[in-house]
């Protein structure tokens, strides 16, 4: 007869317990979960932590165990935890009927409904549990192991050997989440294998004989496969393979290998082969140092048949047998206020990134620049390097600029009679190799297969009664600073009194390469110092005194709170000098709008500087409505007072003509805004001619969403203005919709169409699927892109697929081109 004791226990009953009981519990809350400390081992530290993990325990800790009987079993050297066990330990806790260490055989067994569930999340449940006592050998029947990154394991037994694998037998592997309604239904994807062995100390995961499956149905056969531990972030291996296809390099594959040659490096090599071109190698390295990081990546490809590239009508850049590409960025800190990087593009031809699939579909331009920059709470500096880079058939290197620019803004607070003084100062130089000419009518426009202008505008030629010189051949410095002070004081009315002055500097050197010699004469749309060839400098002065006036009138209603608020603004200043005989680089964009109708220098860039006494008048209305959002509008006009009116004289760009500000006084402008709530806005701007109210410009901007459906449109009607080079009207719409079909399906579509030409010139149609484990985007683009010369459509299909924890992949193809 066994001698044994039994001692009945009551739930909730708190101890310390020591020798073989707290080894029995430490065993079972730790070893289940991985690896444990053997008695009297030396702890390990940074050990990973993995679906499968070690973790250090503090021996410290208090334990609590309840169980219905505590048994001691003399004979056997066996000591249990019957009936309801319950133990927690150290943020861990596990239940189970019998809880049982057998100290002969060195084993540790934990049977029927074992539920363990540690302190980092972990959670297993099976229906056995069986370790030795120094937890590196042992097994787990119907196994289920939910991890914290919402991984999830099965299998129908789990056998631990060597202390550090675990081997799941008839496993099953999902980073899906169960139904909940259905939880015996498969889930959206699971790998199924015969064997999943999770190597802790490799942190990875083999599966063989595996098949993955999606909604239960396999879709593919793997003899052997590998993935890296769930939580691990950075793992040497093979990548998800990329797909893609046009007719010009046929179809490709890559297969990128990943290896994590440290922790602050890696390097990604990308193999690959198109059908029509051959060999295709990429490669990126990454890499963080103390103060920042950079990458470097690369690609290149001997192409089998350059003769791919070539076309009755035109010869495309992809005609030559070696290309490639590097690209490089990097940022670094110096200090907390300082920091400098790069962003950096070379290409052996503009259509490379694009014909390989390299680009994203609206990736037209690459800007490389190198930069310094330092900012303090009430002062910014910049300096930077910039080279452009058009990526398109239609685009010429020569006509895009290099560019260096120095920016510097400093506000002093509280200085001169207590208002704001502003430094601003900027410095540009830049250098291109040839004109760049626009056309102010049909016949002059650019055409051909490279972009270069014809007819009366052809470089050979130009005519400046007809063409715009939008980029001067040559070099050009400029360097401004302006000094500024305000200060708004607001009287016992609540008028708003706001003084200000400026005073602004130019100097600049100008050196352009020769012209043609009919264009040196200049347009007759010029100011009184046409451009010409040669060397020449300038200095420019232009002070400035003004006054803005605003005075709100509040009005508090039952339905809400309006406010009307008239506003002048008075400038007095000279004449803007030398129009026309410098370059006008960075200021030929001007949109005269209620954005900018208060501004004291209207125009865009540092090229221009308005001059001349001018007065803006404008109301405003703003009213916020009880539970019905709020409304916006606002209407002016600018006016002229004395002097020379600068967007009356045109400069080699012609800008300010056709602008609305050319005539005194100017067209009206006017928006109305109106947002009922978060879900919808609406924006319109408007420009009326002064003389007859014509309408020259209007823009219409709304967005919102309704229930699954959200949707965006915007209109546009912009008049013809030949004298800047848009000699046709110009009017179209574009709308775009996503609607949810259910919580992760959803539809999406685009369409612009040109309401002059009666056709549609670009659409889109995409089918999107998005949860905690799958994502799925297709889409379907139509577009009259600049990526063929004569002008075709291009048409292609976007597909990208990513199974969290394994990878992404993707796949595009150009399916075909219609006139």
């Amino acid at each position: 007869m066994a001698a044994s004791v039994m001692v009945k226990r009551f739930p909730a009953l708190s101890a310390r317990l020591s020798g073989s009981v707290a080894a029995l519990a430490l065993g079972l809350l730790l070893g289940a979960a991985g690896t444990a400390h053997a008695q009297g081992a030396a702890p390990v530290s940074n050990m990973p932590t993995n679906a499968i993990s070690t973790r250090e325990v503090d021996p410290n800790q208090r334990m609590l165990v309840t169980a219905d009987q505590l048994e001691y079993d003399y004979k056997n050297d066996t000591v249990a935890a019957v009936g309801n066990v319950q133990i927690y330990y150290d943020g861990a806790a596990l239940s189970a009927k019998r809880v049982e260490l057998d100290r002969k055989a060195n084993l540790l067994r934990a049977i029927g409904d074992v539920h363990l569930k540690d302190k980092d999340g972990k959670v297993v449940t099976s229906d056995r549990m069986e370790l030795t006592q120094d937890f590196r050998e042992g097994f787990i029947d119907s196994l289920r192991l939910d991890t914290p990154d919402n991984t999830h394991f099965a299998a129908a037994r789990a056998d631990r050997t060597e202390g550090n694998v675990t081997v799941f037998q008839n496993g099953v592997y999902t980073a899906c989440e169960p139904c909940k309604e259905q939880p015996e239904k498969p889930p959206l994807w699971q790998v199924k294998a015969k064997k999943i062995i999770h190597d802790q100390q490799e942190r990875m995961i083999y599966y063989e004989d595996a098949k993955l499956e999606f909604f239960g149905l396999p879709i593919a056969y793997f003899p052997f496969m590998s993935t890296p531990d769930p939580t691990v972030k950075r793992k040497t291996g093979f990548l998800m393979p990329e797909l893609f296809s046009s007719s010009n390099v046929g179809t490709g594959v890559s297969l990128p290998f990943f290896w994590n040659i440290a922790p602050d490096r890696d390097i990604t090599l990308s193999p690959g082969y198109v059908s029509k071109q051959g060999f295709l190698m990429r490669g990126e390295w990454r890499q963080r140092l103390i103060n920042g990081s950079y990458s470097i990546r690369a690609a290149g490809i001997m192409q089998n048949d350059k003769d791919a590239f070539l076309n009755d009508n035109y010869v495309l850049p992809g005609y030559r047998n070696a290309r490639g590409a590097i690209e490089t960025s990097g940022s670094f800190m110096i200090n907390r206020f300082w920091n400098y990087g790069w962003d950096a593009t070379l290409l052996s031809d503009r259509t490379f990134l694009r014909d390989y699939s390299l680009a994203g579909v609206n990736d037209l331009t690459r800007v490389s620049t190198a930069y310094l920059t330092g900012q303090k709470d009430q002062s910014y500096f910049d300096l930077r390097a910039l080279y452009f880079l058009g990526m398109t058939v239609t685009d010429n290197e020569k006509l895009l600029p290099f560019v260096g620019t120095l920016n510097y803004d400093r506000v002093f607070s509280n200085t001169l009679w207590g208002g704001s003084t502003r430094l601003n100062v900027n410095v540009t130089s830049l250098t291109r190799d040839q004109a760049d000419f626009v056309g102010m009518w049909e016949n002059t426009s650019r055409g051909g297969a490279v972009g270069i202008p014809t007819g009366s505008c052809a470089l050979t030629n130009p005519n400046p009664e007809e063409c715009l010189l939008s980029g001067i051949p040559g070099d050009y410095t400029r360097a401004s600073a302006e000094l500024s002070w305000r200060k708004t004081v607001i009287d016992d009315a609540g008028q708003m009194w706001t003084p200000f002055m400026s005073a602004r500097v130019d100097v600049a050197a100008v050196n352009v390469d020769s012209l043609p010699f009919s264009y040196q004469y200049g347009s007759t749309f010029s100011g009184q110092n046409p451009m010409h060839s040669g060397n020449d400098s300038m200095a420019r002065v232009m002070p400035v005194i003004g006054l803005d006036y605003q005075y709100p009138f509040i009005s508090v209603q039952d339905w809400g709170t309006q406010t009307i608020t008239p506003r002048a603004q008075v400038i007095v200043r000279p004449n803007e000098t030398d129009i026309g005989r410098f370059p006008n680089e960075d200021a030929q964009s001007l949109v005269f709008d209620d954005t900018n109708l208060f501004e004291v220098n209207k125009y865009s860039g540092y090229d221009r500087v308005e001059g001349g006494g001018r007065l803006n008048l404008g109301v405003s209305y703003n009213a916020a409505l009880n539970n019905g959002g709020s409304i916006s509008a606002l209407v002016g006009q600018s006016y002229h007072l004395f002097g020379r009116n600068s967007f009356a004289y045109g400069d080699m760009a012609n800008t300010g003509l056709e602008s609305g500000l050319q005539t005194n006084p100017s067209d009206y402008i006017a928006s109305f805004a109106y947002v009922p709530s978060n879900n919808f806005d609406v924006v319109t701007r408007f420009r009326f001619d002064q003389d007859d109210f014509d309408l020259r410009r209007v823009e219409v901007q709304g967005r919102g969403r309704v229930g699954a459906l959200s949707f965006s449109a915007t209109y546009g009607r912009y008049d013809a203005q030949p004298l800047i080079g848009y000699y046709d009207r110009r009017e179209g719409v574009f709308t775009s919709a996503t609607y949810k079909l259910t919580d992760t399906w959803s539809v999406r579509g685009a369409v612009r169409y040109d309401l002059v030409e009666s056709g549609v010139d670009y659409s889109l149609i995409g089918l999107a699927y998005s949860d905690d484990c799958f994502t799925l985007a297709m889409n379907y683009i139509s577009d009259y892109s600049l990526d063929g010369p004569d002008g075709k459509r291009v048409d292609k299909v976007m597909v990208r697929i990513g199974l969290r924890t394994l990878g992404e992949t993707g796949f595009s193809t150009n399916v075909s081109s219609g006139d």
